[in-house]
């Protein structure tokens, strides 16, 4: 079963069902896990601004309002094992970000990759979108010094970003986190492991 789940790391929602599918996927050895690119603002500023939950609160009708949606949003985190701290992490642009991934992709370490990604953005703080946190975080996960610091310092992995969202679209993807099976409808990947675990038995799918 392939299993290709878009994601970006500004997400918190991908942090948490980066976890939940983790949780569905437990003991599975007959599932290939591809993790896609999708900017959420693909001209997103290289230069952090305000904080996430700064921007969380520009999409709510008032102040209780936003401030709720931060609980939930936290809420839900931590019963994932998740410390989302909206009001350190600054929104950048995270191109680069995403091409690190891949050059984890290329060296079968995608997941630990993605995951020092998650965890330095939306626990630490951290500016995705300067190349020595990049680099730092690449080298943390596992990476190679040397071919971290060279996507970091280039294009590496551009054409392999372009080409995920373009599969996007034509997948009908139109948010994050989203999962497809075996080429099939996009689904949410933010739904319960249980849930997670259902859409990914292949009975189930007919």
């Amino acid at each position: 079963m392939r299993v290709e789940v878009y994601f970006d790391i500004l997400c918190p929602w991908c942090y948490i069902g980066k976890r939940r599918l983790a949780t569905a996927l437990a003991g599975r050895d007959d599932v290939d896990l591809v993790w896609r690119s999708m900017e959420l603002d693909p001209d997103g500023s290289p230069t952090a601004g305000p904080t996430a939950a700064e921007v969380i609160a520009q999409y709510q009708s008032g102040p209780e309002q936003a401030a709720a949606r931060v609980r939930q949003i936290q809420s839900l985190g931590e019963a994932e094992g998740v410390r989302l701290d909206l009001h350190k992490a600054r929104p950048v642009n995270s191109f680069d970000a995403h091409r690190l991934v891949h050059l984890g992709a290329a060296h079968g370490r995608a997941d630990e990759v993605l995951e020092r990604l998650l965890h330095g953005y939306h626990t630490e703080g951290l500016d995705i979108a300067a190349p020595e946190v990049l680099e730092k975080l690449g080298i943390e996960a596992g990476l190679d010094p040397a071919a971290v610091r060279r996507v970091v310092e280039g294009t590496e992995f551009t054409e392999h970003v372009r080409a995920d969202e373009r599969r996007a679209v034509e997948a009908g993807v139109r948010g994050v986190p989203s999962l497809v099976v075996d080429g099939g409808v996009p689904a949410s990947a933010v739904q319960s492991p249980e849930a997670l675990a259902r859409l990914l038995t292949p009975r189930s799918r007919g």
